[in-house]
């Protein structure tokens, strides 16, 4: 809202309303918008979508075949109700470098951003020129900030907020002596000035090596399979940490196939291998487990703009936990014996 209603009034946009969840893609169509703002999950169903209808290998052979390239990927856009879009951006969660330079293979010019309630989104954007995946650009005009010896990110800006009602104990709590906000985000600028958000300040957690492991990084890293549509790292005093992972709506209909589901098994225990890789010895995962319930903001494990809810998940497995890591196997199913009743 802080984007595109207020946006409007100084730029003066029309604006459009989806009628419903179900009618978005119409409402999408309908509307042919040249500004266009969504949440990561949003950008993955669209992909879906899109390989509900071609496979993701023959669209790959076609979009490195010039002319039909380019007319299978106006097609696509058309398609999804974004063909006229002159900048599309995503924010509330990171985007899988795989999946924005999907939409860019499109002629779609995705860009992350940043910002929060507390600042009223005035804090960073990405740019053309400026618009490394990763990174979700510089501070907008105004736009005072640094990052704290713990590596946290403190702001300033005309869009910040004063304090919290009635509560000064947390005012002092989430406010510098200068005027600065704690952002609860931590993160680092590149040498040309480009933020990288690497997690929650509170989300940080300790396995019983004794070392802090960042979540949303490795998340990050997991969700860039196609197979995966969400993934959530935890371990708290476990000797590993782990991953739940979240199939995408295609393959959770069609794991009860023995064959389809030794093929998944197979292909998430490749791709643990080669995250493990990426990571620090202390960030290692023993294992993905495959969660057998879909998460959603109906059922509470996720928020109204598409973040996974940690606290929710975690109790929601944590009588699972001595059982999934008692099996010693790469990937494990969430809706095994031992996990029949978890929630």
């Amino acid at each position: 809202r802080c984007y595109v209603e207020c946006g409007s009034f100084v730029v003066g946009f029309r604006i459009f309303f989806a009628e419903s969840l179900d009618t978005f893609i119409a409402d999408l169509q309908r509307a042919r918008p040249t500004l266009f703002l969504s949440v990561p999950r949003l950008w993955t169903k669209f992909q879906q979508g899109v390989f509900s209808h071609i496979p993701p290998k023959r669209l790959d052979l076609l979009l490195r075949l010039p002319l039909v390239g380019k007319l299978v990927s106006h097609k696509i856009l058309a398609g999804l109700g974004l063909d006229q879009v002159r900048l599309a951006g995503s924010g509330s969660a990171p985007l899988p470098h795989g999946l924005i330079q999907w939409y860019r293979r499109l002629g779609l010019n995705l860009m992350e951003g940043y910002g929060m309630t507390e600042d009223f989104c005035l804090s960073h954007i990405s740019d053309p020129e400026h618009a490394e995946p990763g990174y979700v650009g510089r501070p907008l005009p105004g736009v005072l900030t640094r990052i704290a010896d713990d590596g946290e990110l403190l702001i300033k800006s005309p869009g910040c907020f004063h304090g919290y009602y009635k509560l000064p104990e947390l005012n002092a709590e989430c406010f510098t002596e200068d005027g600065y906000f704690r952002t609860g985000d931590l993160g680092e600028y590149s040498a040309d000035g480009l933020l990288r958000i690497s997690g929650r300040k509170k989300e940080l957690f300790k396995t019983a090596k004794g070392k802090y492991v960042a979540p949303a990084p490795i998340e990050s890293y997991l969700c860039e399979h196609p197979m995966l549509e969400l993934a959530m790292v935890s371990g708290v005093g476990r000797a590993a940490a782990y991953a739940l992972v979240e199939l995408k709506d295609e393959l959770r209909d069609k794991i009860n196939d023995p064959a389809t589901r030794s093929a998944v098994e197979q292909a998430l225990g490749q791709h643990l291998q080669q995250v493990n890789a990426r990571l620090t010895n202390c960030e290692k995962l023993q294992m993905l487990v495959v969660a057998h319930e879909q998460w959603s903001i109906e059922n509470g494990y996720l928020t109204p703009t598409m973040k996974i809810k940690r606290s929710r998940i975690e109790a929601g497995v944590s009588d699972s936990l001595d059982g999934w890591y008692a099996r010693q196997t790469p990937v494990v199913w969430a809706d095994g014996p031992a996990a029949r009743g978890a929630g």
